[in-house]
């Protein structure tokens, strides 16, 4: 029961995230910015259109993104929230979890390949070089935490993280921090991207999308916004994870933390600067790196 109320939880409330993140950009300029629901009146607006492709594209941007939102939601089911059991949960089910992200992924980019557009296959192009790198930093770091709580299944190592900080502290903090670099590289977010500019030197995930509209870009904007609340779940339970024994109680505090790390998001992108092209794939190594260090730690003390 606690893994379908995740779900419906997720369905409803992840459109809240980017307002969120949104509003506390506003706050730092001094602006008033836009309204916290602005993102569910931008999906009911694109539903309501028609949708219109280019003559060049095959029936793949037809349905690319609807198999994008597809994969997501089905990557839900396997997320836990609020030290609960997810509706699915198996022994290596991280390792499904990763690969559905993956085949949002790889929906998007074979859409924005499939438009014919030169401009778009730069974004995909940019965008497929960075998650090479994001992708097994966050494999790492998922692998990281299976180790301290001697667990394979993503239920098992956020209901086993709680007693665990004690012997494996300094691992759970560095996949902590990796976790949320690769949650503003998966996102598409300040200092790796900039989902506002549109300026064809800088963009990557925004470039990929630019030909879509009606339904289809509709299920990219609620695909990100899941993706977001996803990973802001997965960086929110390390860092305090859930240990009442009330599911209600649990539940609300873990959605207040999904709230909070959307803020801390729109804290670093009002306080940095997105960084050069050049520099990102630096930026990933390291945290490849620091993944590598935490994994390294966590069979020294365990």
């Amino acid at each position: 029961m606690i893994g379908l109320i995740n779900i419906a939880a997720a369905l409803v409330l992840a459109p809240l995230v980017p307002g969120i993140i949104n509003r506390t950009k506003a706050k730092f300029a001094g602006r008033k910015g836009a309204p916290l629901l602005q993102n569910y009146y931008d999906i009911i607006k694109l539903l309501r259109k028609g949708a219109v492709i280019s003559w060049s594209a095959t029936w793949i941007s037809k349905i690319g993104p609807a198999i994008s939102l597809v994969a997501v939601m089905i990557s839900l089911s396997l997320l836990p929230l609020g030290g609960g059991a997810s509706f699915l949960s198996f022994s290596g089910d991280l390792i499904l979890f990763a690969y559905l992200l993956g085949v949002a992924r790889f929906f998007v980019v074979l859409s924005a390949l499939d438009a014919g557009s030169s401009f778009e296959g730069m974004g995909a192009s940019r965008d497929v070089m960075f998650s090479a790198l994001a992708e097994p930093t966050l494999m790492i770091s998922l692998l990281t935490l299976a180790r301290v709580s001697d667990s394979f299944s993503l239920s098992g190592i956020y209901s086993g993280l709680a007693s665990s900080w004690g012997g494996h502290g300094m691992a759970i903090f560095l996949a902590a921090v990796v976790l949320f670099i690769v949650l503003l590289a998966e996102n598409s977010r300040i200092p790796i991207d900039d989902p506002n500019t549109h300026l064809e030197l800088t963009m990557i995930h925004e470039v990929m999308v630019l030909d879509l509209g009606g339904p289809d870009l509709a299920f990219i904007t609620y695909g990100a916004a899941l993706k977001l609340w996803i990973f802001s779940s997965l960086f929110g339970g390390v860092i305090f994870p859930s240990s009442s024994s009330s599911c209600a109680l649990s539940l609300l505090s873990s959605i207040s933390i999904i709230f909070i790390t959307a803020i801390a998001v729109g804290v670093v992108e009002s306080t940095m600067a997105r960084l050069k092209m050049m520099r990102v794939p630096q930026l990933l190594s390291g945290a490849a790196s620091v993944a590598m260090l935490a994994f390294l730690i966590s069979f020294l003390l365990g």
